[in-house]
């Protein structure tokens, strides 16, 4: 098949977790031609209208959907999945409604609350000015948009005492999180990784072997949080002491087993396809909260997600052919009069 590989435009001065989606189109581009398909790199743009044009010229059977943000704006992601729905278009991974419910954390936390999924508590700018919230002490001040740690940093976990200084602490902080920023409660302890992978087209996903990030020579003053740093900034300190493990003693397993089976109750309630990445903290007394739901996480070749995959003995070429399996499958399915239908060519001649 020709596969249009879809990806957010970027400019010369794209930040490095922007950069790594070059990597992944690249790495995706040469398994699905190691797989016999035809792929095509698509830049999608602020210009709909020529995103459109590009796709249409292609005419591609699927879009591998990779985009992360658009015009460097985590909160615009859902807007392609949302413009090939209304072409029609089968594509991958998750759809609308969960990129955009997952992308806005204050609303995927609202989600996992209202299920019972345990989800550290958190405190909007918009609650703390009514006072009517406990205060975050300690807590975390988190983008409400942004993924990748972006304007995460070591003075990100605060201990404001008075709900003005949590204000102060957000407000100080909401340009360099994308302009939208929250509280969140700050877990003290372990943090987990848990990816997710189709399996077989029948919405079951395969929970890959979980990972923990480890925390290594950190000093007592310095919170052990996955930061920009430690994941971007291959120099820094933070990127080279926080080490991925999949190795666990055996007292471990009741945990194990209780975040497999939460990562799949999230899977289940964001509808979520293809593949995913649940992020974990674990209490200093055994208790797991979910921090992010993460549809279409980084499938870069040195992504956790590409690592616990490699695990599971899967290859990156397994990967890529089990996400493109469900909207292959959709695409089977279809009646003859709607695959006929060229809705993407009547929106570009419009």
């Amino acid at each position: 098949m020709r596969i249009a590989v879809l990806y957010g435009d970027m400019s010369e001065n794209t930040s490095k977790d922007e950069q790594d989606g070059l990597v992944q189109v690249e790495s995706v581009c040469q398994a699905l031609s190691e797989l016999n398909h035809d792929p095509v790199p698509v830049s999608f743009s602020l210009d709909v209208k020529e995103t459109l044009k590009k796709i249409a010229e292609i005419n591609p059977a699927l879009v591998f959907n990779l985009v992360e943000s658009i015009d460097g704006q985590g909160r615009l992601i859902h807007l392609a999945p949302s413009i090939l729905d209304a072409m029609n278009m089968a594509y991958t991974g998750a759809g609308t409604d969960a990129i955009y419910t997952t992308s806005n954390k204050i609303l995927a936390k609202q989600m996992l609350k209202g299920a019972r999924i345990p989800t550290p508590f958190f405190v909007t700018p918009e609650k703390a000015r009514l006072r009517k919230s406990p205060i975050c002490n300690p807590g975390i001040i988190k983008s409400v948009w942004e993924h990748g740690s972006v304007g995460i940093g070591y003075d990100s976990v605060v201990f404001p005492k008075t709900y003005e200084e949590l204000l102060q602490e957000m407000d100080r902080r909401k340009d360099q999180l994308g302009g939208a920023c929250f509280a969140e409660a700050f877990i003290e302890g372990r943090e987990f990784n848990l990816s997710l992978l189709a399996k077989n087209g029948n919405g079951i996903p395969q929970v890959l072997p979980p990972a923990e990030i480890c925390f290594e020579n950190y000093p007592k003053d310095r919170h052990k949080i996955v930061d920009y740093k430690a994941k971007w900034e291959s120099e820094s300190f933070e990127y080279q002491n926080t080490v991925r493990s999949f190795d666990f003693p055996d007292q471990d397993r009741p945990l194990l087993d209780r975040i497999d089976k939460i990562a799949r109750e999230c899977w289940k309630l964001f509808n979520l396809k293809g593949y995913a990445r649940v992020d974990f903290r674990v209490d200093e007394n055994g208790n797991p909260w979910v921090l992010e739901v993460n549809t279409n996480p980084c499938i870069a070749p040195d992504s956790g997600f590409v690592a616990a995959a490699g695990k599971a003995d899967l290859t990156f070429k397994h990967i890529i052919e089990r996400i493109i399996h469900e909207p292959m499958v959709r695409i089977a399915d279809r009646h003859p009069a709607e695959s006929d239908e060229p809705s993407w060519k009547i929106a570009v001649n419009a």
